[in-house]
């Protein structure tokens, strides 16, 4: 199977809808929000993870003072350190959007840029000549592959921003003009709004780069010229290129991959992840075919961002943009090689017109886009159903029966819990508590990151760390090993308790640990710290 280039657009006998009619592209947006978070639970699958929750307060915490933070606002175990919001104005605007009209809010925005980003790319299928009917299932395979990451986090404004800046670059490729510049403030938001931002440039340098090597010197020197004014529009950000220098340390940090579960490769158990392999496979396979047709730059871009996807499942979501054009685009030049070998009445044929006919005569998305997508939002989303982070994931009932208990103490509380409910306590409960670990991996690093894995797992110097950090208040899953630890040592109370979550507190002037039942930790998990 070889592919060509952009595929020729077949003259249409399909009459087009009436400008006072929403369009095809209109319809499948609506549909497509519906299906992907109109079923029950749908909308609140944004927040099953709870990174939102600290964004929320960092935004506020921008909009209260009007400056951007330099020192932690949330830990008890790194006070005063040196930090900074890199994600500032994704922060910014989840903290108005949540004042606004609370979490409903922020997640029906975070599934419109999510759904605009889908639109985008079928948009692109279709104005690259694919056909309606390779654009729509290459499109909906792409979009079921990403919803790994399919979540109210910052990270969707990159997969929005990539989608449209490579849609850009690649259209410029094919025939050069001034619309590419605009690459430059889109690369200054997304600095602002995302740490993705870092790929945008590499992806311009790769473009440069095998220009270059093809010895085309003028695209060589524009898109290294486009790759300059990109990387220094990075820059405009309020921390400068320290923020550059964090995110590269972060990527790169060996702790980083081998304990956040996002950073590590995907598993291959679920059906998302399966069709990701599906297309992964396709790309791959692809990508040679596109190199042979002069399809240099995509071809090398589907191979990188296969490597990136493989290596950490944060990285499908971008792979599947990549892929996607590569995949359409050969398998629609199959087909249309196919149809140009079969009678003109045959099936081949007449599907393959039918699908040019009909993918030239959808029409671009108009107004009644917003009217179609409110009216979704109108039969799909109540605020009474995301007033509240997920209860089967997060201890919402615990901490709303025993937010005395959670807040009340002789000082602010230091509180023991898991990074992810540490995340829904700052949502709920700042500035009133301050937590030992939370979902800023890249703030807290190995160190305190170590720490933290050894009082879940009581493994090396747990007892040591327990004692050090002097907790006042624990809420543990019922998984965690120190909970059976706690339930019989005299020093600690059990305050609450439910089939998620167990509630300790510290009695007043104990120590963190009983003599007795600290030796009944050791025997617990054995001599030397391990399970």
């Amino acid at each position: 199977m070889t592919c060509s280039g952009p595929i020729p657009r077949a003259e249409t006998n399909v009459r087009r809808a009436p400008w006072w009619m929403p369009s095809v592209s209109d319809l499948f947006f609506a549909a497509l929000l519906y299906a992907a978070f109109g079923r029950r639970g749908g909308w609140q699958s944004l927040l099953t993870d709870a990174d939102c929750g600290w964004h929320i307060r960092t935004g506020e915490y921008i909009l209260t003072t009007g400056s951007v933070p330099w020192t932690d606002l949330f830990s008890f175990s790194r006070p005063g350190s040196p930090w900074f919001a890199w994600e500032w104005l994704s922060d910014v605007l989840f903290a108005w959007l949540y004042r606004a009209a609370g979490l409903s809010a922020v997640v029906a925005f975070s599934g419109l840029v999510i759904g605009i980003a889908v639109l985008l790319l079928w948009c692109w299928l279709l104005r690259q000549g694919v056909g309606l009917f390779v654009a729509l299932p290459v499109t909906l395979l792409a979009a079921s592959a990403s919803t790994v990451h399919y979540l109210a986090r910052p990270h969707i404004f990159t997969i929005l921003l990539f989608t449209v800046s490579l849609w850009l670059l690649i259209g410029d490729r094919r025939h050069p003009g001034a619309r590419v510049w605009w690459l430059v403030p889109i690369t200054a938001l997304w600095a602002n709004l995302h740490g993705g931002f870092l790929a945008w440039p590499v992806t311009l340098a790769v473009a440069a780069f095998i220009d270059a090597c093809s010895r085309d010197w003028s695209k060589a020197r524009r898109y290294g010229g486009l790759t300059l004014a990109c990387a220094a529009a990075t820059l405009l950000n309020p921390y400068g290129p320290r923020v550059h220098a964090h995110i590269v340390q972060y990527l790169g940090s060996a702790w980083i991959s081998n304990s956040i579960q996002e950073f590590q490769s995907p598993q291959f158990r679920s059906e998302n992840v399966m069709i990701y392999g599906l297309l992964l496979i396709a790309g791959l396979l692809l990508a040679p075919s596109a190199w042979r047709n002069g399809e240099r730059f995509q071809a090398v871009l589907v191979c990188l961002w296969a490597c990136a996807s493989l290596r950490s499942a944060r990285h499908i979501p971008l792979y599947s943009i990549v892929a996607a054009p590569v995949i359409a685009g050969c398998w629609s030049a199959a087909w249309r090689r196919l149809a140009h070998r079969s009678a003109p009445r045959s099936l081949a044929a007449t599907a393959w017109q039918a699908s040019l006919e009909y993918g030239s005569a959808l029409g671009r998305p108009t107004p009644w886009l917003a009217a179609l997508a409110a009216g979704v939002f109108a039969a799909t989303l109540s605020p009474k159903d995301v007033s509240d982070f997920p209860s089967q994931r997060f201890p919402a009932e615990m901490v709303k029966l025993h937010s005395k208990e959670l807040k009340t103490s002789g000082r602010t509380p230091r509180i023991l819990t898991t990074d992810q409910w540490a995340d829904y306590l700052i949502f709920r409960l700042y500035p009133d508590v301050r937590v030992f670990f939370d979902g800023r991996s890249d703030f807290y690093g190995p160190e305190v990151g170590n720490q933290y894995r050894a009082l879940m797992q009581l493994t090396g110097d747990w007892r040591e760390q327990l004692r050090r950090h002097d907790f006042d208040v624990a809420l543990l899953p019922l998984d965690w090993p120190l909970r059976e630890i706690l339930e019989t040592d005299r020093a600690w109370r059990k305050a609450g308790a439910d089939k998620l979550a167990v509630l300790f507190v510290r009695n007043p002037g104990a120590p963190v640990l009983s003599g007795g039942e600290a030796a009944r930790g050791a025997n617990l998990v054995g001599e030397g710290g391990t399970q």
